[in-house]
């Protein structure tokens, strides 16, 4: 089974500017003549960790890695205005020909995959291929499975602890709820609802308990940016049209795919990656008998990081 490679450092940071009040951090690291591959983050809002940098082969990949508007080391933290997948896909293509980069490989997981899907359908002829995992098509019912009923049913000690900060008379519309508290005003009530939606989206992230991706996700500068912008854009349907991804799958003929899933992914649930397979013939569905959701469960690392072989060998034509 694949591990992760050594640790790597960074060769070059950005800051681009794009629409006010938002600043991008962009790093690259490995070859800087390799492949491009750009590392598409979840949440939305989670923003990029450093060991995305290892799922690559560091003498074969040019690894860019960047922080989505208000998430990570993007500046403002947490900020909402002008914060749409529209906005999110320009700033995708704005790094590209920032970088002077003609094509490249996106590798993105949960919200990466959903962002990155939308930015292959709109772009095809800029991207080599995609790596997905963990496919969150965004649907109503999708967000509702998590965030109202249905992981509440296979967690529901958990569950107990998120709706503990919502008086029962809201949690009919937890979502509805949920914003309200993080856009109040008052700062302690925005950083606790944070951190109660935060560690409810890291304790079920993993198959197995990992009290490591619980602490991530609990920690103050990611749980306000995850939580405010997951809700924000959560409350507005993600931006999408209904059905939007799957519709417009044809843009993807002839663009090679790996969609990695965790047979039991209680965040986003298998289905989501059986409907994308069933309208990207171009795509390679592999569930993963023994994982969750999270990317840095082993068998889910081993299939990313074949993957990136695979996809590197078809590029360079091998």
């Amino acid at each position: 089974m694949l591990t992760l490679y050594p640790d790597i450092k960074p060769y070059a940071e950005h800051r681009l500017a794009v629409d006010a009040p938002h600043e991008l951090y962009i790093e690259e690291s490995g070859n800087p003549k390799g492949i491009p591959v750009i590392v598409v983050h979840g949440g939305p809002g989670g923003g990029c960790e450093d060991y995305y940098r290892r799922f690559f082969d560091a003498e074969r990949f040019r690894i860019i890695l960047l922080d989505q508007r208000g998430a990570g080391r993007s500046t403002p933290l947490a900020e909402l205005e002008a914060n749409t997948t529209a906005d999110l896909v320009t700033d995708l293509e704005k790094a590209r020909q920032f970088l002077g980069i003609e094509k490249w490989l996106m590798f993105g997981g949960s919200w990466g995959s959903t962002l990155s899907l939308v930015y292959a359908e709109a772009y095809p002829q800029r991207v080599h291929g995609l790596i997905l995992r963990g496919i969150f098509l965004c649907r109503p019912e999708d967000i509702h499975w998590f965030y109202q009923h249905g992981a509440s049913r296979v967690f529901p000690d958990h569950w107990r602890d998120f709706v503990a900060t919502i008086p029962e008379s809201e949690r009919g519309d937890m979502v509805g709820a949920y914003y309200r508290r993080l856009t109040s005003e008052n700062e302690l009530e925005q950083i606790q609802a944070a951190k109660a939606w935060s560690i409810w989206e890291g304790r079920c992230a993993t198959l197995h308990p990992n009290p490591r991706v619980v602490e991530h996700f609990g920690h103050p500068h990611v749980a306000i940016a995850l939580a405010r912008i997951e809700c924000h854009y959560f409350m507005n349907q993600a931006f999408l049209e209904p059905g939007q991804i799957l519709r417009d799958a044809g843009r993807l003929a002839e663009i090679p795919g790996v969609i990695v899933h965790g047979r039991y992914d209680m965040v986003c649930p298998l289905d989501n990656a059986l409907a994308l397979s069933d309208v990207w013939p171009d795509a390679e569905l592999r569930i993963i008998r023994d994982a969750g959701h999270s990317a840095s469960e082993p068998a889910i690392i081993d299939t990313l990081m074949h993957a990136c072989d695979e996809m590197a060998d078809r590029i360079e034509g091998f």
